[in-house]
């Protein structure tokens, strides 16, 4: 059974080692964290934001951040969202979404969830509209030079009903 704690600094290991090439990391960070490889005192930049860790019976299986883009918390923002290689495909994303989302709606009373993917990141983006995430039509796609190519981002949103 899946369950999610606020996140440790002893998680930094675990969850940074599963970031085996530059384009993994850059689909999962876009930057935000640093270069390719960060450090663990470049991750823990996470903690300033609301860092949650998933585990089971088995240890670690995921992460994801949390934070409220604008002063209130009527909005909260997943970010850094990733699952252990070795459990993707086996529905730990979703369930790992699924009780963030219960803390986004349930614990802190937001009105709606949201979050960016990029366009190449597909397997996320399926994970996230399984969810119930839907796809928001923006006027300006936010776009960002990785690798030398030009990286396109969904933003999705869910609302509290």
């Amino acid at each position: 059974m899946i369950r999610i704690r606020p996140y440790k600094a002893a998680d930094a290991n675990t969850i940074l080692s599963w970031c085996q090439d530059e384009i993994a990391f850059y689909k999962w960070t876009a930057g935000v964290l640093g270069n390719y490889p960060i450090t663990q005192n470049e991750f823990r930049s996470v903690e300033s934001l609301m860092p949650f860790t998933a585990f089971d019976e088995t240890g670690i299986v995921g992460f994801f951040t949390l934070r409220n883009p604008n002063e209130s918390l009527d909005e909260l923002r997943f970010g850094f969202v990733i699952i252990n290689p070795e459990k993707r495909g086996k529905s730990y994303g979703k369930t790992m979404l699924r009780l963030g989302l219960k803390f986004v709606f349930e614990i802190y009373g937001a009105k709606r969830a949201t979050l960016g993917v990029f366009e190449n990141n597909l397997p996320a983006y399926y994970c996230y509209k399984a969810v119930g995430f839907d796809d928001v039509i923006l006027d300006a796609t936010e776009t960002y030079c990785v690798l030398g190519e030009e990286w396109k981002c969904k933003e999705l949103m869910m609302e509290n009903v």
